[in-house]
């Protein structure tokens, strides 16, 4: 039996690739003819960059850039010198994880350190990017993007506004005249997570923001505000997309990132699971066990339970998913081609427990499932 291994990430616990090591290890505890191939995979959000440079051996390399506040940071992002792609990962820079709850402000953090990160892959010689956007700690619409890139974002005094979502309220012209030149020949896909549009109940700062730190009076003064920021960018660019579905991906990066760099939004599991040769590493396999670290009605949505479900299912696989939570909704997931799901908690325990016990409960459960498997075998095979 070949079982192919391709979690997610577990937030907060454990990084793809060793969620994966953990389920493969507690199918390695059972005596049986089983094989397994590990496939760590994203679906855009933290850790993509991770299964990108694994899935294409691409190059990791290290950038000095300015945090979500603005603060002198560090970040990682990949090369691919054969095929002049550069891999970019927005949470590297503008990420929600590297903020503590009290320093996180959906009204004036910043995505000025994602733009310092494709300046990198300019300067690289990037002829290609594939941009991942995701959990952010920012709503300012990719604001902050384009100054790092040149452009200006102007009050009606002609002022520079300062960083922020909520300061594009003051917005009154885009000069784009100093936008760096080297955008026109980058050919860029991005790869969301989620199907939201820019504004509105379910736009960027009504479904994001509060994660974000924003209070419902702050989700107004940011919806507005990018309201303004759609108007302006509209007559700027003559296009205007703030209707398109994954454009209040990140914040409104996914509006930025396909009105300014003229990207393809695809959904990022597909773009991931496309890089790393997913529908061929199906051949063969008799069952797919995949997870992270909730499962609810949102994973239709495009996470990468549901995404390799709908996969496999194309393939005739079977899947399992190993989940740290069954929340609302995740029964949803037969329907795409989910065959079972479980839960990784072993008993009554807090949330800081179960992160901690992650690794352990993971080989458990795929311990429990190898052994059922096995036990199933001659019935299957009579």
């Amino acid at each position: 039996m070949k079982i192919l291994i391709c979690p997610d990430s577990f937030k907060d616990a454990l990084a793809a690739a060793d969620a994966a090591r953990a389920i493969a290890f507690g199918i390695g505890r059972v005596d049986g003819d089983i094989t397994t191939l590990e496939c760590p995979l994203a679906d855009g959000g933290e850790g993509s960059l991770d299964a990108l440079l694994a899935a294409t051996g691409a190059e990791r390399r290290h950038a000095n850039v300015h945090d979500a506040l603005g603060r002198p940071a560090h970040a990682d992002w990949g090369w691919h010198a054969a095929s002049r792609t550069a891999y970019v990962e927005l949470a590297e820079a503008s990420g929600l994880q590297a903020l503590p709850p009290d320093e996180r402000t959906a009204l004036h953090s910043t995505t000025y350190g994602v733009g310092e990160l494709i300046r990198h892959a300019l300067d690289a010689g990037a002829e290609r990017l594939l941009l991942t956007l995701g959990g952010s700690a920012t709503n300012d619409g990719g604001a902050g993007m384009l100054a790092a890139l040149g452009a200006r974002l102007l009050d009606a005094e002609g002022r520079e506004l300062p960083a922020g979502g909520a300061a594009l309220k003051n917005l009154a012209e885009l000069d784009l005249d100093g936008l760096d030149p080297r955008l026109a020949g980058l050919a860029v896909e991005t790869a969301v997570d989620v199907d939201n549009p820019l504004l509105g109940e379910r736009g960027a700062s009504a479904v994001f923001g509060p994660q974000k730190g924003a209070t419902p009076d702050d989700v107004a003064t940011l919806d507005a505000a990018l309201a303004r920021f759609a108007d302006v960018s509209a007559k700027a660019l003559g296009t205007d997309h703030r209707e398109l579905a994954g454009a209040g991906a990140a914040g409104g990066m996914g509006f930025a990132a396909r009105a300014f760099l003229g990207a393809e939004l695809r959904p990022g599991i597909e773009l991931v699971m496309a890089q790393a040769g997913f529908g061929a590493l199906l051949d063969g396999a008799d069952l797919v066990i995949t997870g992270e670290g909730q499962l609810d009605g949102q994973s239709m949505a495009g996470k990468t339970p549901v995404g390799v479900a709908r996969e496999a299912k194309r393939h005739g696989v079977p899947v399992v998913v190993l989940a740290g939570r069954l929340a609302p909704g995740w029964q949803a997931a037969f329907g795409e081609g989910v065959s079972a799901a479980f839960a990784l908690a072993d008993g009554p325990m807090t949330l800081d427990e179960a992160l901690e016990r992650c690794a352990e409960l993971l080989a458990d459960r795929a311990e429990s499932l190898a052994r059922l498997l096995i036990a199933a075998a001659p019935r299957r095979g009579a």
